[in-house]
């Protein structure tokens, strides 16, 4: 969960999510040594009264400042590109879940299992519990088991909705008539929360998303007494 005034991402959960933390720091990095260095210059240019002209049209000048861009864009490129791809990639999921974009709920069906499906709806805040979450809390939890490669497909039953955990680095849209799918795959055991990212009407914020992830031996018996 984030705290007040956090500024920077939640804790990683997932493989992927770790992956794009250190893209982000990659990034922030040339985007900052980039940004002082454009500092240093201009309040360099603004404070001294000499001037080089003949520096100023050298044809070194102009190549080095046409090639060091490009540098820098495939230093960000190639580490971008790399993380896409492993996030498009399907590994033999161990389980599959398929949940749907309602107005204002989602609902979960595990394909694997014949009957096990549930609607998943917020909890109201006049019926909170002491140390629940306004605003997060539901009363279906989706439960999943840790370390095991899940596939989710996601679509939607009226309007766009957006399908997002930002621990485990998940956001993907619910689209009428279409079926997106993306993998997750969680380190640890813990109640991990999220929210529709579409601004899909009046209820937009009233549709939370709140996954469980708990060991393998857990679930097979929540499974058993679900269904």
């Amino acid at each position: 969960m984030p705290y007040p005034f956090q500024l920077g991402f939640q804790d990683a959960t997932s493989p992927i999510m770790e992956e794009l933390l250190h893209f982000h720091d990659h990034t922030l990095m040339i985007v900052f040594l980039v940004s002082s260095l454009v500092l240093y210059i201009i309040s360099l240019m603004l404070t001294t009264k000499l001037t080089h002209t003949s520096t100023m049209d050298a044809q070194e000048v102009e190549t080095i400042w046409t090639i060091l861009p490009a540098i820098i864009l495939i230093l960000i490129a190639l580490p971008s590109l790399r993380i896409l791809y492993m996030m498009d990639e399907i590994n033999n999921p161990s389980l599959t879940v398929k949940t749907m974009g309602h107005q204002w709920y989602w609902s979960y069906e595990y394909t694997d299992y014949e009957d096990l499906n549930f609607d998943s709806y917020m909890i109201p805040t006049q019926e909170l519990k002491p140390g629940e979450l306004r605003l997060l809390e539901v009363d279906n939890r989706v439960i999943l088991p840790v370390e095991m490669t899940i596939r989710m497909l996601i679509s939607s039953e009226d309007v766009l909705h957006s399908w997002t955990v930002p621990s485990l680095g998940l956001k993907t849209d619910a689209i009428p008539g279409r079926l997106n799918q993306t993998t997750l795959m969680g380190v640890r055991p813990g109640l991990y929360y999220g929210q529709c990212s579409e601004i899909c009407g009046s209820n937009h914020s009233f549709m939370p998303i709140v996954l469980e992830l708990v060991p393998l031996t857990y679930f097979e018996k929540w499974s058993v007494t679900m269904l």
